[in-house]
């Protein structure tokens, strides 16, 4: 697998994200939290990921972009955890909620654990499909 974060794997198309914030399920880890929405997408990647921080808890644009590299690069390091365990497309939204800037390490841990909820997240809800 490549490690990179390309064109055809963000998250762009406006009724996407739409669609993504009135109909999605969320599950956190703070200071994250991921919106995703099972959904066709026109991309050939499984999964097409955005990253927020909002401007109420960062002023200057400087600390908001800081801060969405950081979930940038820990997501492209740790995608591989989404990639191996998901069979439908996906999209999601990553947002920073912490009132402090965060360090790479940090960001790192709670990244990977919010993956590893979202895969259970979504294993549970096939089993529930292939039960009912």
């Amino acid at each position: 697998m490549k490690y990179t974060l390309g064109k055809q794997e963000r998250l762009k198309r406006r009724k996407l994200i739409e669609k993504l914030y009135s109909e999605g399920k969320s599950v956190k880890s703070f200071p994250l939290r991921m919106m995703y929405l099972q959904t066709q997408h026109t991309s050939d990647f499984p999964c097409q990921v955005g990253v927020s921080v909002p401007k109420r808890n960062f002023k200057l644009a400087v600390s908001r972009n800081r801060i969405k590299r950081l979930l940038r690069e820990s997501y492209r390091l740790q995608k591989e955890i989404v990639y191996n365990n998901l069979e439908e497309p996906y999209v999601f939204m990553i947002s920073y909620i912490g009132k402090e800037e965060p360090v790479y390490e940090e960001v790192f841990l709670k990244m990977q654990k919010l993956l590893n909820l979202f895969v259970e997240k979504t294993k549970e809800i096939k089993n529930e499909e292939i039960t009912s």
